[in-house]
């Protein structure tokens, strides 16, 4: 695992959670990027998640949703009791969460943002997500990204 931390690797570390980390190739300009990290990592595309910053009534609030559907902003927006919510600007969201997109995490973000994780994950008994780096997943237990996030669950996949 050498060359391989980040501040969410250090903080599954630093909490002794069990995870693995998954090293990929793909470009991070590529179409449907997930699903075609779930090729490289041959795994189920419906257990990796992608970690979209949100601004929900102003509020950043990161959405994480399975590569295999699209984010139903209303659905976010209604989890968090929230009017309004849309993708936040690239640039705010790496700023909040010290990551580039393609690479952010729901973990160990420089400033914790609120969390809403798609329920499909607690089905899941590992799900993959952003280990905060371009080319590098994390497995892990659902509970285990809830419990340290304080992530929400809730349906937020278009249908």
């Amino acid at each position: 695992m050498a060359g391989q931390g980040t501040p969410a690797t250090a903080l599954l570390v630093k909490h002794g959670v069990a995870h693995r980390t998954h090293p990929y190739r793909v470009s991070p300009d590529a179409p449907n990027y997930g699903a075609l990290v779930a090729v490289a990592l041959d795994v189920a595309p419906e257990g990796v998640f992608k970690s979209l910053v949100t601004a929900v009534d102003g509020a950043l609030t990161v959405a994480v949703v399975p590569v295999t559907g699209e984010l139903d902003l209303k659905a976010l927006a209604a989890a968090v009791g929230g009017k309004r919510a849309a993708l936040a600007d690239r640039a705010v969201a790496e700023r909040a969460t010290g990551y580039v997109r393609g690479g952010i995490s729901p973990l160990g973000q420089r400033r914790r943002l609120p969390t809403v994780l798609d329920e499909s994950a607690l089905d899941l008994p590992t799900i993959y997500v952003s280990a905060g780096r371009r080319g590098l997943q994390l497995e892990l237990a659902a509970a285990d990204l809830v419990a340290l996030t304080d992530a929400l669950t809730a349906p937020l996949q278009t249908h």
